[in-house]
């Protein structure tokens, strides 16, 4: 892919934008000395739409536009189930999860688990969250989106790798959250417009310059990629070897809806620091709320960005794709055609200009993902671990310097295990499924935390302990169940355990660090349920045409 001049002048425009931006934002009041309400918590001052457009920077990273839209061209429409489900569950975490947690007053998922439990369910899952950050979160996205230099640009991989996590950060480590998140608010408006810029194109191609038309042509030429809910034996895809799988393995049939895609969803958008930080990070509760809503209208809108591109490039391969096409879909490691090529390969086709747009819609996801991710790494690790273990009296400016510490060794480590994913053939999947070893357990602790009084220490201990040997045990004793499913079943015993060792410890009386709530607590804004309802109203639309 060459880049023209105009290209080169919209990507470097936006890299400065980014960087002086981060820049600008990070500076402090003459006087005023940066503590860690500033760099972890943004000085709590974000509006609602810096709130919802974080938010969604912040999610929507390579593992969409690269991961989901591969998975778009093995699976079709079905994989938005994510996004869409997304839009449901943040209405959800907006009312019964963020006032507990403002209310608590917390920086931290793991500061709220001390509050309610003890410091050892704190420890235990701080640690898992910080395993996940750096060797699934921080890892696959800066392998997608190096994987999308190579595709693009003829990047090598560990070259990419590097030099995303340099640009990641240049204008992230020093201003911490309030750099990201002021940042993320541009970096949306480029991810949108760049990623419909692709998709425009993409549906053109298809239609032999009619949008309308490859609209069409798409539902016509693969049917199969248009069913949100996937049968078993419906649909083979690759597996990355040159071999194929069933694809309800990744999405199986209405577990999607009524099973194991609750707790993922609820897990990530409502337990996860990365995601949750942003919101902690408000004016006020209803600025959260608010910010919530307009994040899940945005949730709706992404599988026109990233789904139906992928869409487009299998409809493109299967009515016979040029040469080059092919090539560029092909592993030159491997040799394999890959479906995480998919995006990349679209991008070849952009006239100049939108080559340049696109680029920075790609970048402008990934490096704020790399961004957020960092940043809640150096969180946790600073006020769970270093401030409880090794200082407790460490002052404000030290923790700024140990945040900015732990950001810097989380992208080294990272970018060393990245290019181990080279043999993924949909990292995204690979993403859901290794970060779904600890969702049952941690969404099990918190809701059974906010809404069971009698739940003991001991009983959440437990299931933090056991998510991830009793995923990884059921991985290797049923290889054909669904992960969705597992996660379902390991939520499932996880809840039992807890309600069994809390009766038998408590012997049936609430426990002394139990939260205390109110109907009260959860009341909305007329304008939050104004939004809700509309986005609950096009998802019944969205999922009846599409069944």
């Amino acid at each position: 892919m060459t880049f023209n001049t105009l290209d080169l002048v919209v990507f470097v425009a936006y890299c400065l934008l980014i960087i002086t931006m981060g820049i600008v934002v990070s500076r402090e009041k003459k006087g005023h000395v940066k503590d860690s309400k500033d760099y972890f918590l943004a000085s709590k001052a974000l509006p609602w739409w810096a709130v919802g457009a974080s938010l969604i920077a912040s999610n929507i990273s390579a593992e969409q536009f690269i991961g989901m839209s591969g998975s778009g061209f093995a699976l079709g429409l079905a994989i938005s189930t994510y996004e869409w489900m997304a839009a449901a569950t943040l209405l959800v975490v907006a009312i019964f999860f963020l006032p507990i947690y403002l209310k608590e007053g917390i920086y931290t998922m793991p500061q709220f688990l001390n509050r309610r439990y003890d410091g050892r369910v704190r420890t235990v899952m701080a640690i898992f969250w910080l395993l996940i950050y750096v060797f699934v979160n921080l890892t696959s996205v800066l392998y997608l989106g190096a994987l999308s230099l190579e595709t693009i640009m003829g990047v090598p991989l560990t070259y990419g790798i590097m030099g995303l996590a340099l640009f990641a950060m240049v204008y992230s480590i020093y201003g911490g959250l309030k750099a990201v998140a002021w940042t993320d608010v541009v970096q949306v408006v480029f991810l949108v417009a760049g990623g419909l810029a692709t998709t425009y194109l993409a549906l053109s191609l298809v239609g032999d310059g009619d949008v309308w038309e490859g609209i069409g042509i798409l539902r016509k030429a693969a049917p199969s990629h248009f069913s949100m809910i996937i049968e078993k034996g419906e649909m083979m895809i690759p597996d990355g070897t040159g071999g194929s799988r069933d694809a309800y393995l990744d999405l199986p049939g209405l577990s999607v809806l009524i099973g194991g895609m609750w707790i993922v969803n609820l897990s990530y958008w409502g337990c996860n620091q990365y995601i949750t930080q942003r919101a902690l990070a408000a004016k006020s509760l209803g600025e959260a709320q608010t910010g919530m809503v307009f994040a899940g209208f945005l949730k709706l809108l992404m599988p026109l960005i990233v789904v139906i591109p992928g869409i487009a490039a299998y409809v493109i391969v299967q009515k016979g794709a040029d040469a080059s096409f092919i090539e560029s879909m092909t592993d030159p490691v491997t040799g394999l055609a890959k479906s995480d090529r998919a995006y990349p390969t679209l991008l070849h086709l952009l006239p100049p200009g939108l080559k340049g747009l696109a680029f920075a819609a790609l970048t402008a996801a990934i490096v704020s993902s790399l961004a957020s991710m960092a940043n809640s790494t150096s969180t946790i690790f600073t006020i769970d671990i270093y401030k409880e273990f090794f200082n407790k009296n460490v002052s404000e400016g030290k923790q700024v310097t140990i945040g900015r510490i732990t950001a810097v060794v989380a992208f080294i480590i990272a970018a060393i295990v990245a290019p181990q994913l080279r043999q993924l053939d949909q990292a995204f999947q690979y993403i859901q499924e290794y970060t779904g070893f600890v969702s049952p357990g941690v969404f099990a602790i918190f809701i059974f935390g906010f809404f069971w009084k009698k739940t003991t220490s001991n009983a959440a201990l437990t299931a933090a302990v056991l998510t991830i040997p009793l995923s990884a045990a059921l991985k290797v004793i049923t290889p054909n169940l669904p992960f969705i499913d597992r996660m379902g079943v390991v939520f499932l015993v996880l809840a039992a355990l807890i309600i069994a060792i809390s009766l038998y410890e408590g012997k049936g009386k609430d426990s002394k660090k139990a939260i205390e709530v109110d109907a009260e607590l959860f009341s909305t804004s007329t304008k939050f349920k104004v939004g809700a309802v509309l986005i609950c109203g096009i998802l019944v639309a969205l999922y009846s045409v599409f069944w």
